[in-house]
């Protein structure tokens, strides 16, 4: 048993081997496959042969994506961790549509089948650019928290300054301070629909200080992100290249 593990582990955990390269081409290109299938799924119209295929290809998808992942609990070392880590759940996000939808046929569970598009997420697991993502984001952990918090304290500012404001010249638009988060939301990440906007000098003026520190909401998170990625390479590179 403990050969048969260790050469599955080979095979599936292993991208360093030919075997396991060929393993994660072929899932990488039956995730691919998937998602074409679904996509034309949604089309209208559909004849019966088509449907049929579009059929044929889910099934196949769902029995060998649900051995991967079984395969993968079954060689892993620790396969509790597995099944509650992030690719794990990924996995299991990807085939549970199916049977959920399989076992109980109600109408409504029909919706469980958008959630197929996570399919699209095991493709991280192939590719050792995302994963740096990954790294860096643990890198950095603690600023995001404290970025996020900020942000938020920003937001509520931003939201009250131009309820503030504008209440009284726009109360339709601006009736309250959660009314006025939209405004806050769009203008402090710069992006400024223009659907909301102030007409006041003062909601002006304000918004104009909103937008100057807006630039640093954006630009922060973003050099934060470039310095983890870099130091997320230089980590990588010194690891074993194994998933």
């Amino acid at each position: 048993m403990k050969r048969l593990r260790d050469y599955l582990r080979e095979i599936v955990s292993d991208n360093t081997t030919r075997k396991g390269r060929i393993f994660d081409y072929c899932i990488q290109a039956l995730i691919l496959i998937s998602l074409v299938s679904f996509s034309i799924d949604t089309l209208p119209n559909l004849d019966s042969q088509t449907q049929k295929i579009l059929d044929l290809i889910e099934l196949v998808s769902i029995i060998i994506f649900s051995t991967e992942y079984f395969l993968r609990i079954f060689v892993a070392k620790r396969p509790f961790k597995y099944i509650f880590s992030f690719y794990g759940l990924i996995d299991l996000l990807a085939i549970l549509p199916f049977y959920i939808r399989t076992a109980l046929d109600l109408r409504v569970l029909r919706t469980f089948r958008v959630f197929r598009i996570f399919r699209s997420l095991k493709l991280i697991r192939y590719n050792r650019a995302l994963e740096r993502f990954h790294i860096a984001t643990r890198v950095i952990r603690e600023e995001i928290v404290l970025f996020s918090v900020m942000t938020g304290v920003l937001l509520f500012i931003s939201a009250s300054g131009i309820y503030y404001f504008e209440n009284e010249a726009q109360p339709a638009l601006f009736q309250s301070i959660f009314h006025s988060l939209w405004w806050a939301i769009v203008t402090l990440t710069t992006v400024g629909y223009g659907d909301v906007y102030p007409i006041t000098v003062g909601g002006r003026i304000f918004t104009f200080f909103v937008l100057l520190i807006g630039i640093g909401v954006v630009t922060v998170p973003a050099g934060l992100f470039a310095s983890a990625l870099s130091k997320a390479r230089e980590m990588q590179d010194k690891e074993p290249k194994h998933l």
